[in-house]
């Protein structure tokens, strides 16, 4: 039997309204926990992006970077106004996650 493969572009804010940044995984939750511990050099570690406030379901790696690059070429009032459509409060979702023991919350927007 197969196993069906998903890949996560995701969105981290250093706080509501604040620094975004935009990638792309196939562990959504092991990714951002390393964006958290700073294993991850560069731009969330040194703005504190860390908050977890949108994500995507893709079942196609490509289909999931070619997502992450045309989100990264938004204007960021669109990118603001997609998180807000699911996440008004821009609530960190990592943490029910964590609780639930899912590897990925059952309200995300399927991609």
């Amino acid at each position: 039997m197969q196993r069906d493969h998903l890949y996560f572009v995701y969105i981290l804010a250093s706080r509501p309204q604040g620094t975004l940044y935009i990638g792309v995984t196939n562990d959504l939750v092991r990714r951002v926990l390393e964006h958290r511990e700073g294993k991850v050099p560069g731009f969330t570690k040194r703005y504190a992006v860390h908050r977890l406030v949108y994500f995507e379901r893709h079942g196609d790696i490509q289909e999931a970077i070619a997502r992450e690059k045309r989100l990264k070429r938004w204007h960021c009032d669109w990118k603001r106004s997609l998180i807000e459509e699911d996440n008004r409060y821009w609530i960190d979702l990592l943490p029910q996650m964590l609780e639930d023991g899912s590897r990925i919350a059952p309200t995300a927007r399927p991609g």
